[in-house]
Order: structure tokens, then C-alpha cells, then sequence
């Protein structure tokens, strides 16, 4: 390509279009860099399982000193991002807040978020426990720990869910979709997911923001639990109100199982595969397919 051309497409790229004018940002400044909010969950989980996912040995009188290392980095990353995800947003609303203000908030934000790193470190296992129980196939706990996809989608969840009932903006969602691109599981950082949670495979289990779900609940590939229809203001943008499933705790929902809308499965309840719910079951349920009727065809009417 002549270098006439070149700078043709250069200046055509660089003008902004009408569409771009609409949805990019009224202000510009420096955004949370997505490969550092992929390190924060990885030295989630490099802490909350020691030993696993480095190269030292969890026990003996290092022990104290590499998770040390690991939180002083995880707290300076969360720190730098939270802040410039505040700014992000804040140079975008009226009277938004300076950055000296944004650095302020972001830090006691990451202070409060370290204070829940032990119940997010106690729930993570009370998953893996979920999924050692529940899968035959599991040999031991390193197992689900090393390879299990729930454990990366969790680890990415809880997180998430922590930073977004804090409001951290934007960093939630991240977390949750880089979850999504390496396991298939979609879980919106919204869903408030009890203890003992599992999923079974997980390839294409979809969750919604305003899900509820209980202990010691169990999901199978496939599973959407979502909303069933949306409410519309009166430019015909959906309202954010609650639109998903409730799912008490000791329910079982089976593969590609769909369950749609504001309603309630009760306690000890089993949904069976390819089941499409919309309506609220009662405790101790089991919704199962219909048997199949058999009829005898003839003369290609079966077709």
C-alpha cells in the first residue's frame, strides 16, 4: 500500500463516527486494563489454594511469607484498578469526582474487599466440597481444585459479587465474562449463589443478575435459569427488577433444564433434564419429562 493510501485509511479510521460519538464515553481517561483484572482472580486463587497453582510448597515456615508476597500484589493491582474504574465512571457523570477523590475511595474500597477475602477463601471450598460429593468420577479434592472449570468460574464469582455488592463499577463484569470465555459457564456477578455450589461439566449454564440461590444446590450442563420477559420504561428500555428464578437450597436442576421468570423452585426439589419451567414449584418436587407414547407408524406418516 502507497503511503497516500495508508494515511487515507488512517484519517477515515480515526474520524468519528455519529454511532461512535453515541456510545463511547463523554470523557476519556485511562480504563482498568482487563489482563491486570485476569491477575487479581489469578492471585485470588493462587491464595485461597496454596500451593496449587505455583511453584512452593504450602506448608513448612514459607508459607506465611509466599502468601504475604501474593496479597501485597493483590492488594496494589485491586487498588490501581478499582481507582481507575472509579474514574472511568466518574469523568462521565455530572460533578463527578476528582482523581485524588477516586484514589481515596478505591483503597478503602480494597481494604473492605480484604476483609472478605476469608469468607470468600471459606466458600470457595465449601465448593469444591459440593463437587467432590456429588461427582462420582472425583478421586480426591486435588482433582476438582486442579481441572474442575467450576472452580475457575467460582474463584472469578466470588470475587466478583464481592466487589459488585461494594459498587465497583465495571471490574465486576469483566471477571465474571473472562469466567465465561474459558469455561462456558455464565454467571452474572448480580446472582447471590449460597454455600456448597455446584456444577456438574458447566458447558453453556447460564445464571442471571437477580437469581437467588440457595445451599447446597447442584446444576448440570446447559442449565439457564433467566427471565422470562421484561418490564420496558417509556423509551422501551427493560427495567432492572427482579426477573429471575429463586432456587432453595438442596435442589437438583439436571441438564439443559430451563427455568424462566420470577419464580421459586422449593427445597429438595429435582428438575429433570430438558425441562422447561416457568411457573414456581413447591418443596420436595420432581419435575420430569412426560413418557413417550408409542404409536406405530405406516405409509411415511411419521415423517
Amino acid at each position: 500500500m502507497d503511503q497516500e493510501t495508508f494515511q487515507k485509511a488512517v484519517n477515515n479510521m480515526a474520524t468519528r463516527t455519529e454511532v461512535e460519538k453515541r456510545m463511547m464515553p463523554k470523557k476519556f481517561s485511562q480504563m482498568p486494563t482487563p489482563s491486570e483484572v485476569q491477575d487479581i482472580a489469578r492471585l485470588v486463587k493462587t491464595i485461597v489454594f496454596p500451593g496449587f497453582f505455583d511453584n512452593w510448597q504450602s506448608v513448612g515456615s514459607t508459607r506465611a511469607y509466599h502468601i504475604g508476597v501474593d496479597m501485597e500484589q493483590l492488594y496494589n493491582k485491586l487498588k490501581t484498578q478499582i481507582a481507575l474504574a472509579m474514574l472511568y465512571k466518574d469523568c462521565n457523570e455530572v460533578g463527578g469526582a476528582p482523581e485524588e477523590t477516586c484514589q481515596c475511595r478505591a483503597e478503602a474500597l480494597t481494604d473492605k474487599f480484604f476483609e472478605q477475602l476469608p469468607e470468600i477463601k471459606r466458600l470457595l471450598y465449601t465448593d469444591v466440597e459440593a463437587i467432590y460429593d456429588n461427582d462420582p468420577a472425583v478421586t480426591n479434592y486435588s482433582e476438582v481444585i486442579f481441572s474442575y472449570p467450576i472452580v475457575e468460574t467460582m474463584v472469578h464469582y466470588r470475587v466478583a459479587h464481592v466487589l459488585w455488592n461494594m459498587g465497583v463499577p465495571v471490574i465486576p463484569r469483566i471477571l465474571t465474562e473472562q469466567a465465561h470465555s474459558q469455561t462456558g459457564i455464565d454467571i452474572h456477578p448480580g446472582a447471590t449463589i449460597g454455600e456448597y455450589f455446584a456444577i456438574d461439566h458447566g458447558t453453556g449454564v447460564v445464571i442471571g443478575e437477580t437469581c437467588i440461590i440457595g445451599k447446597h444446590v447442584t446444576l448440570y450442563q446447559g442449565v439457564t435459569l433467566g427471565a422470562k420477559n421484561f418490564t420496558l420504561d417509556g423509551n422501551g428500555h427493560p427495567i432492572n427488577i427482579p426477573r429471575h428464578p429463586i432456587i432453595e437450597d438442596n435442589v437438583t436442576v439436571y441438564s439443559n433444564a430451563t427455568l424462566l421468570g420470577r419464580i421459586t423452585i422449593g427445597h429438595d426439589t429435582i428438575i429433570g433434564g430438558n425441562i422447561w419451567v416457568t411457573y414456581s414449584v413447591p418443596p420436595r418436587s420432581k419435575i420430569l419429562q412426560s413418557k413417550p407414547k408409542d404409536a406405530t407408524f405406516t405409509g411415511g406418516l411419521g415423517i
